[in-house]
């Protein structure tokens, strides 16, 4: 966490961190217009500029990363070997560091809210829990299989049936989402590039997890990628990787249709959402109150501690659910205090919410956010922890509802909740209810 006086010295224009993050990795984004720098006033039409600037910037380090990970996903194809697949695992979990940090700009009717015509939705990008006995070949456990489908209710998956789906592409993948009325039938997005890469995650002996998970995430080998004729295990390897490939080309193409809508030189929702005034300025608020409440604290976190639930944790194959939960909630710290660190290691910044509640004349309100935000952050920071020293995220819970490090991380996100609530009523905004995303509690 920057302290506050950090922030001004390590600011540095918009248009000169976008146009560098540009020159280092290349995107379809523009360059940046409308300079924000850390020693702005805050005025409520720079905190907007700020926040929308924020939000072109890490959809566009997506965009990059996102781009990077089929590179990986093309060599593994080209030669399966560890290396090359050791190489593909590494570049999803590097994707999945700014698109974590996103998280808070859903909730508040922006582009990754709606489907746009080739995609671009967060459904498309990012749903979760998803049926992977739809995609693959899986493992059966206590007779269910991917989002506790009886097995028998599963005919066949899209890369074993090439008779139903001969030719795997990018638009058949995003057409088959929500199959049957179904949110578990999930085909694209991020998730299912992580179960083609790590398959489900049973012990490192095979063995359902019911009984006791060990630390280790899925087991798939790389030879479920090698030719059919030369060590191809479980069958279908070309399609496999046909899948993959295509899987990875609808991330881009979903993620280049949000970067789009945010471009500050073109971009129809950036110019509509920086014209907004009070009303967009509420919806910052409401993203960053209903992403903590509901969607963190209730449905990614509550749910699958109370019912110690392995396939309702958010990265459930890879076992990076720590970083999902460290990086939503840096998203919503992001929003508050204007900042955002690039994976090139820049900074975008400028006026942030809490200078703008401090010119309102409520330094008191923003101060107690502040602080909400910090211990949210020390919070996140443990269960990061315990999970790089051995103990993911799976095995934390199975410790029980009672498990103090993740419910300290509930905790923290539902105080911080009623402080951003307090932020809006201070301010006199109008904002949906924070707490309409779950029924596990209410504010």
């Amino acid at each position: 966490m920057l302290g506050r006086g950090l922030k001004k010295f390590t600011a540095l224009s918009a248009a000169g961190a976008l146009s560098l993050a540009v020159a280092c990795g290349g995107s379809s984004g523009g360059s940046g217009s409308g300079d924000v720098s850390g020693g702005e006033e805050a005025t409520l039409e720079n905190v907007l500029k700020t926040n929308a600037l924020i939000a072109f910037a890490a959809y566009q380090d997506s965009l990059i990363t996102a781009q990077a990970l089929q590179g990986a996903l093309q060599a593994l194809i080209a030669a399966p070997s560890e290396a090359t697949f050791a190489a593909a695992k590494s570049a999803w979990l590097e994707s999945r560091e700014p698109y974590g940090q996103t998280e808070v700009y859903r909730f508040r009717e922006g582009p990754i809210d709606q489907l746009q015509p080739n995609g671009g939705g967060e459904g498309s990008i990012n749903a979760w829990p998803l049926n992977e006995a739809r995609i693959d070949y899986v493992m059966e456990v206590d007779g269910e299989s991917g989002a506790g489908i009886p097995v028998s209710t599963i005919s066949s998956n899209v890369i074993a049936d090439a008779a139903t789906f001969p030719t795997i592409t990018a638009q058949m993948l995003r057409e088959l989402n929500e199959l049957d009325g179904d949110e578990g039938n999930v085909f694209t997005g991020y998730h299912a590039i992580e179960f083609l890469l790590w398959g489900q995650d049973v012990n490192a002996d095979g063995s359902s997890g019911l009984a006791g998970r060990d630390n280790t995430p899925g087991q798939r080998s790389y030879t479920d990628y090698l030719p059919e004729d030369a060590g191809c295990t479980n069958g279908n390897c070309a399609r496999r990787g046909e899948y993959l490939l295509a899987a990875g080309q609808a991330l881009i193409e979903d993620l280049t249709t949000v970067v789009a809508q945010w471009d500050p030189e073109t971009g129809p929702h950036y110019a509509s959402f920086t014209a907004g005034g009070n009303n967009s300025l509420a919806l910052i608020l409401e993203g960053m109150g209903r992403l903590s409440f509901g969607e963190l604290a209730g449905e990614r976190i509550n749910i699958a501690l109370v019912t110690n639930s392995q396939e309702d944790e958010h990265s459930c194959f890879s076992d990076n659910t720590h970083r999902d939960i460290l990086l939503n909630a840096k998203g919503v710290q992001n929003s508050f205090l204007g900042e955002y660190i690039r994976t090139d290691g820049t900074m975008v910044s400028g006026a942030g919410i809490d200078d703008y509640l401090a010119t309102q004349g409520f330094s008191d309100v923003a101060n107690n956010l502040r602080a909400a935000l910090e211990s949210t952050a020390s919070s996140t920071a443990a269960v990061d922890s315990r999970a790089k020293s051995g103990v993911p995220f799976d095995n934390q819970i199975q410790e029980g509802p009672t498990q103090p490090t993740v419910t300290a991380v509930i905790n923290s996100l539902i105080a911080q909740t009623s402080l951003i609530e307090q932020a809006i009523n201070s301010l006199g905004l109008s904002a949906g209810d924070l707490d309409q995303d779950t029924e596990e509690f209410q504010l």
